[in-house]
């Protein structure tokens, strides 16, 4: 009996040590992407996805969405999406149940935090704090829309892709403009009483437009 008990204890040990020289080597292993090569189309949908479980509150299943998202376009291993999907998801529930700028400042660590992890595995450097503050800054102003004039939001969308990959923000508005106007249409229905399935598949084509013209911009010759 204390021999098989031994064996057991041996084995679990043996189990336990694999399991986190693995998840060591997941975090921690050099890993680069070009993040300009992407599927556009995929994107899309995950984004239409991530969309629709944000504003049901589906954390888990926006999680799930993240992760697919970090496996298909980042290459990012296992463990190290699990992360990295933990930071995006977690930034947008606080950011959802904020009711102030003070409490939406709050995502900010998180934010940096995923930006951070894109950074390191991207061949294209970028500053992780400006691009966290100006992320959250188009949360803020999506969220407080009638603040402001026609046109701002899709600048702000413009400004923090062109900081990711270091372009001018002109190369951006179409992209910008297009998420902007599928954002449209998810709060103007919602006001009104409910976004349909034919108001999602409007907001699912502009999306597959607006990061088809992102990818454009982004490998042109």
């Amino acid at each position: 009996m204390k021999k098989f008990s031994k064996r057991i204890s041996i084995a679990l040990l043996v189990l336990f040590t694999t399991l986190v020289v693995w998840i060591a080597f997941d975090l921690y292993k050099p890993l680069k992407v070009d993040i300009r090569k992407f599927d556009a189309d995929e994107v899309a949908k995950l984004d239409t996805a991530m969309w629709r479980s944000y504003y049901s509150r589906e954390r888990l299943q926006m999680f799930s969405e993240l992760n697919e998202l970090l496996a298909t376009q980042y290459k990012f291993p296992f463990w190290r999406r699990q992360l990295v999907a933990y930071y995006a998801a977690r930034a947008a529930f606080v950011f959802k149940d904020g009711k102030s700028r003070q409490d939406y400042e709050k995502v900010l660590p998180h934010l940096e935090k995923f930006y951070g992890e894109i950074r390191d595995i991207s061949t294209t450097d970028f500053y992780v704090k400006k691009t966290a503050q100006l992320e959250l800054e188009w949360w803020i102003i999506h969220r407080e829309r009638k603040k402001y004039e026609e046109g701002v939001l899709a600048k702000a969308l413009a400004e923090t892709a062109a900081e990711v990959y270091k372009m001018p923000v002109e190369n951006f508005m179409e992209h910008g403009k297009l998420r902007a106007d599928a954002m449209k249409i998810r709060d103007t229905k919602a006001e009104a009483g409910g976004v349909t399935e034919e108001d999602w598949k409007k907001i699912d084509e502009l999306l597959h437009k607006s990061w088809r013209s992102l990818h454009n911009a982004v490998n042109q010759e």
